[in-house]
């Protein structure tokens, strides 16, 4: 009887209630995994471990405890497999698990996986999926295979292939989890895996249907406006920022001065325009920086990758239609054209909607720790919008939040995946009734 009011429940609630079902299922999950004696080396608090699985999960990066010296293989292991989850998606290996066993995909099933990948329409989703599972795949084990020629020389075939392997996981899902205490900060100037790392991030930063879109039409006139935009986008924001940090940080002996050669400094400052994002890998030390340049991340943590990708915060397309939007109303026009194409007024007020609650989270999430944590308003700052961009770079406070403050931490990570849309979806009824009201003017501006 419970069983059938629980499958009623389940088939009557939402796509984006499912998705959100899933997803604190597989918290409750992992974090009872990496509970288990054989996860770690000492002792770990629950609400540590719960932490740290949603870090892995939503594939934020932040940490409160070190990941190499209090996880074993085992936990290492859970941790790398709650990333890929959450960057591929839960739903997505659900339903290529569901085809592997040979069952049908419903109707259900089609519109959770369309709300899971971010998609406009319930067409081909299932076919995407295949695709995005199969090509992340390929290109987490070319680029595993590429880091092992530099890891297992000075690691050791076992460890080095390991280490390759756990790190081309999380940096195609723009976690930004190390096995190394300090990150990557020893990699700082090493070309092979500032390429290789950077590469990676991008790519899961751009999103799966550009991907798929580059894939299957490989000509610039055949890609769609979305794709077009954020290869455009991704190019322009990583090189300005890139540029911008090599200013910032040219003189400062805690970054860049300590680099002799100009081309070491540039390696650094490209990899943490790149990781800045939404990848949360470091090469520098982000406590060290200048307060511009950690203005110029908090922007881009905020505005973090493309929809439907890896990674988070409001989305760069998101950012682009707003800021086509003013530059439209400057101009005294009407209508939002971008590369030829009108953007219809759903798309305008749907950024408006994300980008409005992602501040009126991140209000909420600063004031929370003001009252809460004995830290700088700077590093709470930067602490909440790495969180809600599931970013993962830190200026050193993780670590000593309170239970409050790393309580508020979690929701600001899982806000961030899961999306404050998909949130607001899950909790609002439905309401099929369309009725059209008298236009009246209001006075703004």
């Amino acid at each position: 009887m419970e069983e059938g009011i629980a499958m009623r429940k389940l088939r009557n609630s939402s796509p984006p209630q499912i998705i959100i079902g899933a997803f604190l299922c597989m918290m409750l999950i992992g974090t009872l995994l990496l509970k288990l004696p054989i996860a770690t080396t000492h002792s770990v608090s629950w609400i540590d471990t719960w932490f740290t699985v949603t870090s892995a999960l939503t594939v934020t990066g932040l940490t409160v405890v070190d990941t190499a010296g209090t996880y074993t293989i085992f936990g290492e292991m859970v941790l790398a497999g709650l990333i890929q989850l959450g960057g591929l998606g839960i739903m997505t290996f659900a339903v290529v698990t569901i085809l592997l066993l040979g069952k049908r995909i419903g109707l259900k099933e089609r519109l959770v996986l369309q709300h899971s990948l971010n998609q406009d329409a319930m067409g081909g989703v299932i076919r995407l999926a295949k695709q995005l599972l199969v090509f992340s795949l390929i290109i987490e084990l070319i680029a595993m295979l590429v880091l092992s020629i530099r890891w297992i020389p000075t690691l050791g075939w076992g460890k080095g292939i390991y280490y390759s392997f756990f790190h081309s996981i999380s940096a195609f899902n723009n976690a930004g989890f190390a096995l190394w205490s300090d990150n990557l900060m020893n990699y700082e100037v090493d070309p092979l895996v500032n390429i290789v790392i950077s590469l990676l991030i991008i790519t899961g930063g751009l999103g799966f249907t550009v991907l798929i879109d580059l894939l299957e039409n490989r000509r610039w006139k055949k890609l769609s406006l979305h794709s077009k935009l954020m290869v455009l986008g991704t190019l322009i924001t990583n090189m300005v920022a890139m540029l911008l940090i090599f200013l910032f940080e040219y003189n400062n002996p805690n970054s860049l001065a300590m680099l002799h050669s100009f081309g070491d400094k540039l390696w650094a400052s490209y990899f943490q325009a790149i990781t800045a994002r939404t990848a949360g890998f470091n090469t520098m030390d982000i406590a060290g920086l200048e307060e511009p340049t950690l203005f110029l991340l908090l922007l881009l943590m905020f505005i973090g990758a493309g929809s439907a990708s890896t990674g988070g915060g409001i989305k760069l397309t998101t950012f682009i239609v707003i800021s086509f939007a003013v530059i439209t109303f400057l101009k005294g026009k009407e209508e939002i054209v971008i590369g030829r194409r009108s953007i219809s007024q759903f798309v305008i007020l749907r950024s408006l909607a994300v980008t409005i609650m992602g501040i009126a989270l991140l209000t909420i999430g600063i004031f929370s720790l003001l009252l809460t944590e004995n830290q700088s308003f700077l590093s709470l700052v930067f602490e909440v919008i790495s969180a809600f961009g599931t970013v993962g770079l830190s200026m050193g406070i993780t670590g000593s939040l309170t239970l409050i403050g790393k309580i508020t931490i979690i929701l600001l990570m899982v806000f961030g995946k899961i999306g404050p849309l998909t949130l607001a979806f899950a909790i609002a009824k439905n309401t099929r009734a369309k009725i059209r009201y008298p236009n009246e003017e209001i006075l703004t501006g």
